[in-house]
């Protein structure tokens, strides 16, 4: 098969990054897209104690396994099956068991983190920056967290204080610069989506 299509898109946590993957997947089809999710590469914190783990500061590029990041995009893009990893949220660390991935004519790769990796930047064929206003995407993560996480609100409200909200600044936000694309309002700006489905297709052809 000829090489697979890399889209990247980031944004802040809670911005509308997985809506948009969903909705150009939807528009392309499932048999042609497959999503990747960078959180899925978090670091497997399995030997060090729960009570370090939660402390750990989850929105630094450190906190990612980006070597095994790169290694995968670089083999499904060139036709290849990857083991992709399996993360637990609740207890921050990888499953034993993994999710055997193929090849796929369009591969989207959606995290916080994307664009500040050069080495994941420099791969990608399209990089996109979902720009929602950081209340919204604030709101967005308190409710998932609760809901998803079983995490409590001073929980997420202290993670977001104190990690998630400066690392944003410091690491997230000027990763914008990288962007051929920047997408308000997220997954509901259906024109922009438009837009990009649009590209993909022209690459593809």
């Amino acid at each position: 098969m000829n090489k697979g299509i890399l889209i990247g898109i980031a944004g802040a946590s809670g911005s509308g990054k997985t809506l948009v993957a969903n909705n150009i997947n939807d528009r392309l089809g499932s048999e042609k897209v497959v999503i990747i999710q960078e959180d899925s590469y978090y670091h497997d914190l399995t030997e060090i104690p729960f009570d370090e783990r939660v402390g750990r500061n989850f929105d630094h590029p450190d906190a990612f396994d980006h070597d095994l990041l790169v290694e995968h995009l670089i083999e499904l893009r060139t036709g290849k099956t990857i083991a992709h990893p399996i993360y637990d949220y609740k207890t921050h660390s990888r499953l034993k068991k993994t999710k055997e991935i193929g090849p796929h004519s369009i591969i989207i790769l959606e995290g916080i983190l994307i664009l500040n990796e050069s080495r994941i930047r420099d791969l990608m064929d399209i990089r996109v920056f979902v720009d929602t206003a950081l209340d919204v995407c604030f709101i967005r993560r308190l409710k998932r967290d609760i809901t998803e996480r079983e995490r409590s609100v001073d929980s997420v409200i202290e993670q977001y204080d104190q990690t998630v909200r400066p690392m944003y600044f410091q690491f997230v936000e000027p990763s914008k610069r990288y962007a051929d694309i920047i997408i308000p309002r997220g997954g509901k700006n259906l024109v922009a989506i438009d837009i990009i489905t649009t590209k993909i297709q022209s690459l593809i052809t």
